[in-house]
């Protein structure tokens, strides 16, 4: 659909632009689009923003089952007041379960990478194969992680999907704004159990 060298072009022209400028461009190239959701610090800017050009876009929530209550009823919140179209995937096996046969491994135990697995990238990659979309929307940003700050407001996925960060450039601050603007809710109370630290990717999008 669109190769590296476009990609690159696209940055650099885009890089200015407002995000729902970025997100009618996206839609564009293709309407067989997702948008992906954790429910975590600000996701209801991206989450408004897409779907305030695209009303009926899937949004794809992987729940790894160890959210916090907050987490949880900000997840309702947002999914009620925006009247999301959500489709939600969860791991094979409940976290209670799981607790009981390994519980929560530290990121350099041997059992990390298959908790992983099991909790953040076997639901995703299930969902991905159900709706097979063409364009991702997702809030990365500037500032979060190494990788992160490499690959701008659109990027090539691991299996070839157009990734796109309509608010790659954006502060906390200027999402607050945005939030205020729009009366969107945030929350702060948010747990990743496969994540030591902030900067840390879990294999999700690196």
């Amino acid at each position: 659909m669109i190769d590296q060298n476009q990609i690159d072009k696209s940055n650099t022209l885009f890089k200015d632009e407002n995000p729902s400028a970025i997100i009618k461009k996206a839609l564009e190239l293709s309407q067989e689009a997702v948008v992906t959701t954790n429910f975590r610090p600000y996701e209801a800017v991206i989450l408004h923003a897409v779907k305030t050009v695209k009303v009926s876009i899937p949004v794809v929530w992987c729940d790894t089952g160890y959210n916090t209550p907050q987490t949880y009823k900000h997840a309702e919140q947002v999914i009620k007041n925006l009247k999301l179209n959500v489709f939600l995937y969860v791991p094979k096996q409940t976290s209670a379960h799981r607790d009981v046969v390994m519980g929560i491994p530290s990121v350099d135990a041997p059992e990390h990478a298959l908790f992983t697995e099991q909790v953040k990238l076997e639901p995703f990659k299930r969902a991905m194969e159900e709706h097979k979309p063409k364009v991702w929307f997702t809030n990365l940003r500037q500032g979060q992680t190494a990788f992160r700050d490499s690959i701008g407001i659109f990027s090539l996925s691991k299996d070839g999907i157009l990734k796109v960060s309509p608010f790659y450039y954006w502060s906390d601050e200027k999402l607050d704004t945005y939030l205020g603007d729009n009366n969107l809710p945030n929350e702060f109370k948010y747990f990743d159990p496969t994540k030591a630290l902030e900067n840390r990717e879990c294999g999700l999008h690196a």
